[in-house]
């Protein structure tokens, strides 16, 4: 499960307990930030959080920067299906848009399924995705939808995506398609999320070259963890052979449960193997989210103040934070 020199060289830590050979190991500030405690009281110890490491000091979000827009694409990514990619992928976007900045949503899985999630019916719309993917006289503009929540739009997608790895076989550069069809909306958004389809092959490969960082969620049981390094292996193809600038952003444990014991030992487990890279929010096992995919809305609208709600603001916080210029 070691993820070796390369993922760490590509990973860019912001926390205590930096793995020595990581670039800026040691270091207690990122951004003259302190990571726990406070100036007015060095010596404060910050609380364990479920990973077992000291829980670091968030800031509130700063507006997003003024001027020109380059939005910075996160692909989220895992080969296994239910892990919780399109949850988290509507919750984080959600909670960005919260931060006031302009966020797109990509569905990219021929499911269809965070169009759904956020009140869309795949089967009636005219134009999706698939159709800017190969349509030469589709914009991806004509095809974004508003959704319920301020500052959140979407990409939607149908089951005639599935068509699409198919015929992309046959393109010039068929693994650039999405990054071309991104280019197009890059200046009007702060962030570009796309929600990525349960597999490893030509759409998700085409997402990983259109990133600029990963975000891979992990269901915190046995069998989802023996997948990480099948898709990190991926990531590692991708980025020395058609996207060099691509970073894994972090593993998001997911679907935890701390009543249980299995899920309070693969945790454990994931931390010993990954380290620096596995974010301090976990996001838990909640009935919420199922009741905000039939409200065809994201939980910090259907469920402000619960748990799962505040954990994906955090989460976005620590985005944020490993991310600065977003």
């Amino acid at each position: 499960m070691n993820l070796g020199k390369s993922a760490c060289r590509h990973f860019v830590p912001y926390s205590v307990g930096i793995a020595p050979g990581c670039p800026g190991g040691g270091k207690e500030h990122v951004n003259d930030v302190p990571l726990f405690g406070t100036n007015d009281a060095p010596e404060a110890v910050a609380e364990l959080g479920p990973t077992g490491r000291p829980m670091p000091f968030l800031p509130e979000p700063t507006p997003p920067r003024e001027g020109p827009k380059k939005a910075l694409v996160i692909a989220m990514c895992n080969q296994k299906g239910g892990v919780g990619k399109t949850t988290t992928t509507i919750n984080l976007g959600a909670a960005l848009a919260e931060t006031g900045r302009r966020v797109l949503l990509v569905d990219f899985d021929p499911q269809g399924s965070l169009s759904v999630g956020l009140g869309v019916n795949p089967h009636t719309l005219d134009k999706s995705i698939y159709n800017v993917l190969l349509g030469r006289n589709v914009a991806a503009s004509e095809v974004i939808l508003p959704t319920r929540t301020a500052g959140l739009d979407l990409l939607p997608a149908n089951i005639d995506l599935s068509a699409a790895e198919v015929q992309l076989v046959s393109e010039v550069a068929r693994e650039q398609t999405l990054r071309r069809v991104l280019r197009q909306v890059l200046g009007d958004y702060d962030v570009v999320l796309i929600d990525c389809a349960p597999s490893l092959g030509l759409l998700t490969v085409n997402a990983l070259t259109a990133a600029d960082r990963v975000i891979m969620p992990l269901e915190l049981e046995f069998f989802a963890l023996r997948g990480i390094a099948l898709l990190t292996d991926t990531i590692d193809k991708v980025r020395e052979r058609l996207n060099p600038d691509l970073e894994v952003l972090g593993i998001l444990g997911t679907m935890y449960d701390s009543r249980t014991i299995h899920s309070r030992e693969v945790l454990e487990r994931v931390v010993e193997a990954f380290g620096e890279q596995i974010f301090h929010t976990v996001i838990r096992r909640t009935i919420k989210f199922p009741e905000t995919t039939v409200a065809g809305e994201p939980i910090t609208s259907y469920a402000t103040n619960s748990p799962g709600a505040t954990a994906y603001r955090q989460l976005a916080r620590e985005v944020l934070l490993r991310c600065p210029g977003a």
